[in-house]
């Protein structure tokens, strides 16, 4: 059953807020509710000037948008959003003065980026582009009461409280990584952790589409991968795959949170569900059984055949014909089974075909022990005591052009256990607290890496102990908010005395929707 939790005030707590955002005045009262303080959204906007009299929303509040299709879908979309829980009408249209109105315009916030505007008569989100404009939509919904957010009608009033917001993000990536191969979670699923990421305003869904214990994604091809590859996972079990048809419709709703979904067939290493699929993808010509533990390390595709990179063409083919992204991801980690030799071969001669195909490189950072092409991106999952010898060969390689995607193991991977006690996960990176997640910065994490190469952070969720939905949201939240923040904000707002304010100011609103999360201790929720 959900509860509707109100959030308690926090006026003195937030005045003390992060360097940039002011949010000092935000809340005014109305009807004896007040308003969320325009500083407790996260992630933190870049800048917060808080004054003036609150709007509020009621019966006869319209959703102006511009004559356009793309504002059109995200004002439908915030109507979506707030009409169950308020019972209103609230009518998109293009005609009219005041209530929230949607404007596309051109200025300096980037494609991203939003300014909000909120006074007596009304609320205004402007933006450059459309993804700004969901953006903004997403401040606006952290500005209501959490009870927004539920599928029935529930008590006002619905006030956002007065004054601007100037908000566009630090890093053009910011990602969640969903492991389905280990397990595998059907569409429904898919999209509703879509749904949860957009809240945040993560903008990549890397979805880890292959792996020893399950192939996920149907190649034409090559259809024994899903057919038979993707018939078991961890532990046993059904297993499963997308269709293309489903693969189509997850890149279609995530296009409509504006997420771009990342594939990934990770290789040459981590292939025994394809190894087993295909005999002829081995060394010896026999394939191996279906594999359903949890060990890494073992599998190889042969490097010297040459069936080897005329199935390496066909994935790619296929698979960067049905994704719009500009990325297509090829794994790399933990080829222990491969010779260094052949590591290098095998990715100086799959690199190219990616780009045939006419998408970017991404690859885990062990790529740059080879020759990584020319606008390729590194994703970083080492440790803080990963070796410094690792560390600099990563940094080398950013200083020579390589970009790098930032997830830390022993920072943002949703799967290590918060705690010894944690029912789920695992803790071979160590234990990974609230604080520990969002207590680091990306731009001066990796020694010797200049700032410039950093393209974003992302946080990976590893499904070998995640089954269900509510293990996803459980190891999901509330890790993703500050790994969201880090790629989002401005580093001089990044405080933990503030965030963790912020932060516990969002849990009813995950109560709200049904999100089931772990309480950690060192964050002060709210109390009932």
């Amino acid at each position: 059953m959900r509860q509707h939790r109100t959030p308690r005030l926090l006026g003195t707590l937030l005045l003390v807020a992060a360097a940039g955002v002011s949010v000092a005045g935000a809340a005014h009262s109305e009807s004896g509710r007040t308003a969320t303080p325009l500083g407790q959204v996260v992630p933190a906007p870049a800048s917060v000037h808080a004054g003036g009299s609150p709007y509020r929303i009621t019966d006869g509040t319209r959703i102006r948008v511009e004559d356009s299709p793309q504002a059109r879908r995200v004002g439908a979309y915030l109507a979506d959003v707030l009409r169950p829980s308020t019972g209103y009408r609230l009518p998109v249209t293009t005609h009219g003065t005041g209530g929230i109105r949607l404007r596309i315009a051109a200025g300096s916030t980037g494609t991203e980026g939003y300014r909000l505007d909120s006074g007596r008569s009304g609320v205004t989100i402007t933006a450059a582009a459309p993804a700004g404009l969901f953006h903004g939509v997403q401040t606006l919904r952290q500005l209501l009461p959490a009870a927004v957010e539920k599928n029935s009608v529930q008590a006002g009033p619905w006030l956002v409280a007065g004054g601007t917001i100037k908000d566009s993000p630090r890093y053009g990536y910011r990602g969640a990584m969903l492991d389905v191969s280990r397990h595998f979670f059907g569409v429904a699923q898919v999209k509703r952790y879509i749904d949860e990421l957009a809240l945040y305003k993560v903008n990549k869904l890397h979805l880890h589409l292959s792996d020893d214990q399950g192939w996920r994604i149907a190649i034409d091809s090559w259809p024994r991968l899903a057919t038979y590859g993707g018939s078991t996972q961890v532990g046993g079990g059904h297993g499963g795959y997308y269709t293309k048809a489903d693969y189509k419709e997850i890149v279609r709703y995530a296009a409509s949170r504006y997420l771009e979904v990342v594939p990934e067939i990770d290789m040459p290493g981590h292939t025994n569900a394809a190894l087993a699929s295909y005999a002829q993808l081995n060394c010896n010509g026999t394939a191996p059984p279906l594999y359903t533990g949890t060990d890494v390390g073992f599998s190889s595709l042969c490097v010297a055949k040459p069936v080897t990179y005329d199935f390496v063409d066909d994935v790619v083919r296929e698979l960067a014909a049905l994704t719009p992204g500009k990325y297509l991801h090829i794994g790399g980690d933990e080829a222990h089974s491969t010779s260094h030799a052949d590591y290098v071969t095998f990715m100086d001669k799959v690199q190219p075909v990616v780009a045939k195909y006419g998408k970017t490189v991404i690859g885990w950072h062990q790529l740059t022990g080879a020759h990584p092409v020319k606008g390729a991106i590194a994703q970083y999952w080492g440790l803080d005591d990963t070796s410094a010898t690792e560390k600099a060969q990563v940094a080398a390689a950013a200083r020579n052009g390589t970009g790098l995607v930032l997830s830390p193991a022993d920072r943002v991977y949703l799967d290590m256990k918060y705690t010894a006690d944690t029912p789920l996960g695992q803790d071979w990176a160590g234990l990974v607290e609230v604080k520990r997640s969002y207590d680091w910065d990306p731009g001066a994490y990796l020694p010797g890496a200049p700032a410039s190469a950093i393209r974003g952070v992302e946080a990976p969720l590893w499904s070998e102990t995640i089954v269900t939905g509510a293990d996803i949201d459980y190891m999901t939240f509330p890790r993703l908010p500050g790994a969201a923040e880090l790629g989002w904000s401005p580093a001089s707002t990044h405080d933990w005395d503030t965030y963790k304010v912020r932060l516990a100011a969002q849990g009813p609103r995950w109560e709200a929707l049904g999100i089931g999360y772990y309480r950690s201790p060192q964050v002060p929720w709210p109390t009932a």
